[in-house]
């Protein structure tokens, strides 16, 4: 794997070891990061505060600072997983804009330090078929700006239109199905 766009473009990125991560394949990452470059409903990536939740490798979020966000949180609670999110860190050097949170994600609370600002965009690639991403949605709530895009990763056999979210776009790759959505205002 490795980084698709950006500074780091090209560079390797360190999964964990073992079976139990299922990183999101270069070809996916390209795709929802030029939907998120085009759309007129995303927010500007250059200089945002984003969230990888159920991290993994940490891909998402590295993709996302290597293409100007100037923040991450990686949530992982895996221990191989953690290893391979610092790893990469320090592989490029981004120890003052990354932030590695051990917390299950289904009952996430982040301190201050690790959210010096609103997020405006997250990313959440669970185990598939377990619907763990609903619970995260309510939880993120309170650590969203006004007009943040959240990426969910699912199997493309699960529907991903949870009540109290805007759909703002849906689509199949393969084995995957990712939708982005919005809090909805009411």
């Amino acid at each position: 794997m490795r980084i698709v766009s950006g500074n780091h473009r090209g560079r390797n990125i360190a999964t964990p070891a073992g079976r139990n991560t299922r990183p999101t394949s270069d070809q996916t990452r390209e795709s929802v990061f030029n939907i998120l470059d085009h759309a007129d409903w995303a927010p500007e990536l250059d200089g945002a505060h984003v969230m990888d939740i159920f991290a993994g490798s940490g891909a998402l979020g590295l993709e996302a600072l290597s293409r100007g966000a100037a923040f991450c949180v990686f949530v992982e609670r895996h221990p191989e997983a953690l290893k391979a999110i610092r790893r990469n860190i320090d592989h490029f050097r981004l120890g003052s804009e990354a932030r590695i949170h051990r917390f299950d994600a289904t009952k996430l609370k982040l301190a201050p330090a690790n959210r010096p600002a609103p997020f405006s965009h997250v990313f959440m690639d669970p185990p598939y078929n377990k619907g763990l991403w609903k619970p995260v949605l309510r939880r993120i709530v309170p650590y969203l700006a006004e007009d943040a895009v959240v990426m969910v990763e699912d199997s493309a056999d699960v529907e991903i239109a949870p009540t109290g979210w805007e759909v703002l776009s849906d689509k199949v790759w393969g084995a995957a199905r990712v939708a982005f959505l919005r809090a909805s205002k009411s």
